[in-house]
């Protein structure tokens, strides 16, 4: 029987670098090794093709160099790019990704963690919907977005300045009577905080204004009548309307477009998230913008513990307006 070729070990670099083994540990793992010696194994490990086994090493370490990102899915505007950011600051950091994505299922995220815990990852990032996600001890976790409890650190936007930010803006505008579309989880999570915002900024500003709030998973239809039955004569009761999303927005703008409402002349609409089409071209609307490079910069920072101690279980990071065309300036 033909015997098959096992990958190489660092024994192997050692030996092709004619080195010491402890001076392929110590390139391998970034200590400092004289120059001539560096090139040797680095040559010897090109040539043999040698990879580090992480894992194995992560039994001997305690870490592994990989961290575990939870988001409900990648085909949502917002999660793609915070899940680009996160893996571009692990890179950063020479640590890799383990991607899981959820869908929104409550199960599947106790599954994933429990999945991870197994798998030593170093730590995990999680944009989780299950009320009752039991996090094992020892394991850092990092929330986006969902308070669980003193012992888990929370990053998440200003919502509630975003909110107010929204309905401000549309006063200095000149609008006078605004909408709120939203739709969301059921959860007390850090979003739900942008109708209060908005309601404050409204009340501040003295602008009448209604709300039309659905749950996550209702059609969208819901909001099509809404906005018809406020269409009297051909002109629209709202010149005004902040959605909860850009998703929403988009989809508001749409059917504005369809009842023969023009958006921004008769109807100025107003986003949340700065979602850019194609990822990082012109905005798809007027939006509140997230800082989601610093959330990924947070979210690692706290795993990895370089913030003093004593910071607040939540991190509110400030959220800006960008112009995205469908305002009035």
């Amino acid at each position: 029987m033909k015997k098959v070729n096992s990958s190489p070990t660092m024994k192997d670099v050692a030996r092709e670098a004619g080195v010491a083994l402890g001076t392929v540990s110590k390139v391998v793992n970034g200590l400092p090794v004289r120059e001539p010696y560096k090139h040797k194994v680095e040559d010897a490990i090109r040539k043999l093709d040698y990879h580090v086994n992480s894992y194995a090493q992560g039994f001997k370490s305690n870490r592994t160099d990989t961290v575990a990102l939870l988001v409900p899915n990648l085909w949502d505007p917002f999660f793609s790019i915070l899940t680009h950011h996160i893996n571009r600051e692990l890179q950063a950091r020479r640590c890799r990704m383990f991607l899981c994505t959820t869908d929104f299922n409550p199960d599947l995220e106790q599954e994933y963690v429990t999945m991870l815990q197994n798998n030593k990852v170093d730590g995990i990032i999680g944009l989780t919907y299950n009320p009752q996600l039991e996090v094992p001890e020892g394991i850092p976790f990092v929330s986006i977005d969902r308070s669980m409890g003193p012992h888990i650190p929370c990053v998440a936007s200003d919502n509630f300045q975003g909110g107010q930010m929204a309905a401000e803006k549309l006063a200095d505008l000149g609008c006078t009577n605004v909408a709120f579309l939203r739709t969301g989880s059921s959860l007390n999570n850090e979003p739900n905080k942008r109708k209060a915002g908005f309601e404050n900024g409204c009340l501040s500003r003295k602008l009448n204004y209604e709300m039309l709030i659905l749950d996550d998973g209702e059609p969208y239809d819901k909001f099509d009548r809404f906005l018809a039955e406020h269409i009297e004569c051909g002109r629209s009761y709202f010149d005004g309307i902040f959605c909860v999303t850009d998703k929403v927005a988009y989809h508001v703008i749409k059917t504005l477009r369809n009842l023969q409402i023009k958006v921004p002349e008769d109807v100025q609409v107003i986003g949340f998230d700065g979602i850019r089409q194609l990822g990082d071209l012109d905005p798809v609307c007027s939006s509140i913008v997230q800082p989601v490079e610093e959330i990924a910069q947070t979210c690692i920072g706290l795993l990895f513990r370089e913030f003093p101690p004593g910071r607040l279980p939540l991190i509110c990071l400030p959220v800006t307006y960008t112009y995205g065309g469908t305002t009035r300036e």
